[in-house]
């Protein structure tokens, strides 16, 4: 059963600029890896409220791998405000 995953977080202000490049990197990576596009959002009246999303994914286990080892290789998780984390959803389709 294909799943949708929503991965939201805060940003740093200071780093979003380079946060964003490096996001758009790893979607590309991951979608030449997984078949798998991704999509970036941010929250209209909170410019630091960021959402990952990837739709439609039909093998989570191998995704899910290949997202943890992406957020690692781009060093994603210095760029999260401090004391805030990154959260993922998954929804059924």
């Amino acid at each position: 059963m294909p799943l949708n995953f929503y991965i939201y977080y805060r940003v740093e202000q200071a780093h979003a600029a380079s946060l964003e490049l490096r996001i758009h990197a790893m979607q590309t990576a991951l979608r030449k890896q997984t078949g798998v596009a991704g999509r970036l959002l941010k929250k209209r009246d909170d410019s630091l409220l960021w959402m990952e999303i990837y739709e439609d994914v039909a093998e989570s286990g191998p995704f899910e791998d290949a997202l943890m080892q992406a957020v690692e290789k781009y060093h994603l998780k210095q760029f999260v405000e401090a004391g805030s984390q990154r959260h993922t959803e998954c929804f059924v389709l």
